[in-house]
């Protein structure tokens, strides 16, 4: 995904921070937690599960979060007296409060009424909304799943700008994508085939009919 706010292009496959499409430099911690938030706007995120997701099994200073944020604010020109990027949510986290579009791949941008994402699950179908869609056993999920070795909050889908992303939420089990166990939020596509915990299931996307097709369709 290209994330562009500000002056500023945050691309994820490439792992490069561009201001006016120069490189800027920043350490590839920095850019993952600026990603991270960039991914979960405008969410807070509590520094408990910032860690996790940066120093997953590592033990480390606590000065080390705001640091990297000292150095987010430091390359994107942001000002922690006046943010226009990064909110400190004080004895909770951070969180992105400015405003970002995305990008598709092939550099159009994105809506989110582009798509319907579903998630095939055996005989059932899901829909997802847009916004946070969590997967797990507790009562506020959205996906409940009611399977042994699957965690109450187990993992979220993010529809975002008609993209949507899968993360894991320190499951004890893991969540896997095509085979691979994640350990940084990834992009979704059509056909992905997920695992939560020992569930497996299947991410589709179509095409939202337009005014015109669905009254088509109807005759």
């Amino acid at each position: 995904m290209t994330f562009r706010f500000g002056n500023l292009t945050l691309d994820s496959e490439s792992r490069a921070l561009l201001r006016e499409g120069k490189p800027v430099a920043i350490s590839p911690k920095a850019f993952k937690l600026l990603q991270v938030l960039l991914e979960s706007r405008p969410r807070a995120i509590p520094k408990a599960e910032l860690h996790q997701r940066l120093w997953p099994d590592t033990v480390v200073s606590d000065v080390n979060l705001p640091t990297l944020i000292a150095e987010i604010r430091s390359a994107t020109g942001d000002d922690a007296r006046s943010p226009e990027f990064i909110r400190t949510v004080y004895g909770y986290g951070y969180a992105f409060s400015g405003a970002a579009s995305v990008t598709r791949r092939d550099g159009r941008p994105s809506s989110s009424g582009d798509s319907i994402f579903r998630l095939i699950w055996g005989q059932r179908e899901i829909a997802l909304a847009d916004g946070e869609n969590v997967l797990g056993r507790g009562s506020d999920s959205l996906v409940w799943i009611d399977a042994q070795g699957v965690s109450r909050r187990h993992a979220r889908v993010m529809i975002d700008a008609g993209l949507a992303t899968l993360e894991d939420l320190g499951s004890k089990n893991g969540t896997w994508v095509n085979g691979s166990r994640l350990t940084s939020p990834v992009a979704l596509r059509d056909g992905d085939e997920l695992r939560i915990g020992n569930v497996p299931m299947t991410l589709k996307v179509f095409a939202r009919p337009s005014s015109t097709e669905t009254a088509t369709g109807g005759f």
